[in-house]
């Protein structure tokens, strides 16, 4: 599948690996996130994604060890502005993002688009979190 993107000024994807899920991509500027922050990094492009698709900026599993985490927002097919990695520290330390840095991997994803409708459903209670034991 061939994903168009809309150029900011931004560095393009690149996968590491033929076969990657994931494309690295890299922040265009520096930034500190402190423990307990949540950084917006701009990534200086935007996508053409296909209705039926969305894209996420997923962490990178090493930074994940260090407690530098992208959240998930969905990319959807009918956006075409800039996209973002959205970047928590959990951690314990100052991390510093260099420009240039990989700062996430983008993942394109089928999703399903439903519609969604009331029901008189009572066939399961509304018990949750623990409510059946242990």
């Amino acid at each position: 599948m061939k994903i168009r993107l809309l150029d900011y000024g931004g560095r393009c994807p690149e996968r590491a690996h033929a076969n990657d899920a994931g494309a690295d991509v890299f922040s265009p500027r520096d930034a500190v996130i402190r423990p307990g922050e949540i950084c917006k990094i701009p990534l200086e492009f935007g996508l053409l994604v296909p209705d039926g698709y969305a894209g996420f900026v997923f962490p990178k599993s090493g930074l994940s060890a260090q407690g530098i985490v992208c959240e998930l927002p969905p990319i959807d097919s009918g956006y075409t502005g800039e996209i973002h990695a959205i970047i928590s520290n959990i951690g314990n330390k100052e991390y510093k993002i260099k420009m240039g840095d990989k700062v996430g991997q983008l993942v394109i994803m089928p999703v399903l688009i439903p519609d969604f409708t009331f029901e008189n459903w009572k066939e399961r209670g509304t018990g949750a979190f623990g409510s059946t034991g242990r």
